[in-house]
């Protein structure tokens, strides 16, 4: 083969197949999360579709893994509808190097992984997803580079490409049914490399433009209830409204209403009161009602 023959083919330049497809650019500061830096190297090998790499490559995009390599894709490239289904990841695509076999696509890496739910009877190391991206982080780290293998949708990798890998890597998916598309799998991968860098909190109230509710506007909130529920003659027996009280203070508390829901629950307050003050009747027990 010729140096020519030999180097690696790429889609130059911007998307090959219009602006009405993908035209997204790419993203400013891309990188991994917070830790911007090279990650694992993703390799599609005999990829059938492609719709399929462009999931792939959306999925990539979400989880900040920006190399992808194509052994021998089925239809060629580049592909319309890889772009297509990229929705907007076009980067990814349009910096993936193609390359005809797999010994040439992981020939300059130092570490290999081969994503397989089967037995395929090799005395391999095998991992799951995320303490493979444990792993990569310490291979990236000591400056080497690491790329993860997954085969064509139909049948996976053959055992020759599965031989040239260090260690295998493999969902835990139920044992009824283990079956994964392409981008799945990949998602799978880089999300679990995405949280090695990213600090959110694993619950959290999403409260928009508005800020948790001071102490003093909660018990104005718990103040205004009393005296219309008071009024109302719902505080009953007297002896037991302290308690009654503690527990609309605790289930308030608990709601951890922000500034906008407790004006909101005021205004419900005053507009299913407000027909009394109109000198309708108050159907508090023991008040007799107006005209009886």
């Amino acid at each position: 083969m010729s140096d020519e023959e030999d180097r690696p083919l790429r889609a130059e330049g911007a998307n090959p197949f219009g602006s009405g497809i993908g035209s997204r650019p790419r993203p400013k500061g891309v990188g991994v999360g917070p830790k911007e830096g090279p990650g694992p190297i993703v390799i599609l090998v005999t990829p059938q579709m492609g719709e399929n790499i462009g999931t792939t490559a959306r999925a990539m995009a979400n989880f900040g893994l920006t190399e992808l390599r194509l052994v021998a894709p089925r239809d060629g490239w580049p592909n319309e509808r890889a772009f297509s289904a990229a929705s907007g990841a076009d980067w990814i695509l349009q910096d993936a190097k193609v390359y005809p076999t797999t010994a040439e696509a992981v020939a300059d890496l130092t570490r290999v992984y081969a994503t397989t739910a089967r037995d395929r009877d090799m005395v391999k190391p095998v991992v799951t997803p995320r303490r493979a991206a444990l792993e990569f982080r310490a291979l990236i780290d000591e400056g080497q580079r690491a790329g993860i293998l997954f085969g064509p949708e139909r049948t996976g990798l053959e055992n020759d490409d599965i031989a040239l890998a260090h260690t295998i890597l493999s969902v835990p998916t139920s044992p009824r049914f283990w079956s994964m598309n392409l981008a799945q799998a990949v998602l799978l991968v880089a999300y679990e490399w995405h949280m090695l860098d990213v600090e959110v909190p694993e619950k959290f109230l999403r409260i928009g433009q508005t800020e948790p509710a001071t102490q003093a506007e909660v018990q104005g909130l718990v103040d205004h209830l009393v005296t219309e529920l008071d009024e109302a003659g719902f505080l009953r027996p007297i002896e037991k409204k302290p308690s009654m009280v503690r527990n609309i203070v605790s289930f308030i508390q608990r709601a951890e209403p922000t500034g906008q829901d407790v004006r909101t629950l005021r205004g419900v307050v005053r507009a299913l009161t407000r027909r009394f003050q109109r000198g309708q009747p108050n159907p508090r027990p023991g008040k007799p009602q107006a005209g009886a």
